[in-house]
């Protein structure tokens, strides 16, 4: 769960940080925060200032997501420094772009409307959807094993009870 800590509290965190007279760690425990939080506060205030964090923008175009994305590609950047520079309001959305992009292509970053998303049920669903229609092969596939071991056992069963009754005639 997301904390939300008040810009009075990140200012003075990061300004203590940045005097120099501070280790990470000491700052961390100071203000009761991961070194991760504090770590990411310095690179955003760094790059935007304190406008940072006061911008929650939640809605990036296409356009906002490729030129996040190119960067990346281009700099060789990691999503941490990314996230920072364009001022993306967590690096796990940076981490999902990516995935997207790689996975589905330009076309998956792109969402028109709330409606176009799919809801976390039907997203289950298809996964469901998928696991049993692989169960439904893998049993699809035993049966066919047992039925054609089985109809050799009894071509067996058959085959010998032939050789009994040939021995009893005789």
């Amino acid at each position: 769960m997301k904390k939300n800590y008040s810009l009075i509290t990140i200012r003075n965190a990061v300004k203590v940080y940045l005097n120099g007279h501070d280790s990470l760690r000491s700052v961390a425990k100071r203000f009761n925060i991961s070194k991760t939080t504090l770590n990411r506060w310095v690179a955003k205030y760094k790059e935007h200032g304190l406008k940072a964090f006061l911008e929650t923008c939640t809605n990036y175009s296409l356009e906002f997501k490729m030129d996040v994305i190119n960067y990346m590609y281009d700099t060789g950047a990691s999503i941490e420094e990314t996230t920072a520079k364009f001022n993306v309001s967590s690096s796990g959305v940076v981490n999902n772009w990516l995935k997207l992009y790689e996975t589905q292509g330009i076309d998956a970053l792109i969402i028109r409307n709330k409606r176009e998303r799919l809801s976390m049920v039907k997203k289950k669903q298809e996964q469901n959807d998928k696991t049993t229609d692989k169960s439904l092969q893998a049993e699809n596939e035993r049966l066919r094993m047992e039925n054609a071991y089985l109809k050799k056992l009894h071509a067996l069963i058959r085959e010998k009870e032939k050789l009994q009754n040939k021995k009893k005639h005789k």
